[in-house]
C-alpha cells in the first residue's frame, strides 16, 4: 500500500467584540440579578442595544479588569445574568463583556 499525503488546510480568523459599562451605583447582585445590554457602551462609545450572538465562539466577562468564571453568568443578546453568586459590586467598578467569535475557511 502507497503511502498517502493529506494535506488539510483550514483557516480560522476571529472577531471580538467588547462592551463597558462603569456602574453609576452600588450593585446588589444575587443569583438572578441582570444587567440589561442597553446599560453597556461599545468600542466606540455608542450605547449598545444588543449583545451579539455567538455560535462559534465565547463570552468573557471582567468585573475591575479580574475574568470571571463562566459558570457565574450567562450572557442573552438583551442582558447579562448573574448565576449562583451573591455580593455587591461598588459604584464605579468597570463591567467588560467581551464577545468573541471564530469564522472557519477551508
Amino acid at each position: 500500500m502507497a503511502l498517502s499525503i493529506i494535506n488539510i488546510n483550514v483557516n480560522v480568523t476571529g472577531t471580538s467584540t467588547r462592551f463597558f459599562n462603569i456602574l453609576a451605583t452600588t450593585l446588589t447582585v444575587a443569583d438572578g440579578t441582570t444587567i440589561p445590554a442597553t446599560a453597556f457602551l461599545d468600542d466606540s462609545g455608542v450605547a449598545a442595544t444588543a449583545f451579539p450572538v455567538v455560535t462559534n465562539g465565547y463570552y468573557n466577562f471582567y468585573v475591575n479588569g479580574v475574568l470571571q468564571e463562566g459558570e457565574s453568568y450567562t450572557i442573552s443578546t438583551t442582558e447579562l445574568t448573574f448565576n449562583t453568586v451573591t455580593g455587591t459590586i461598588s459604584a464605579g467598578t468597570p463591567l467588560v463583556v467581551e464577545a468573541v467569535e471564530f469564522v472557519t475557511t477551508t
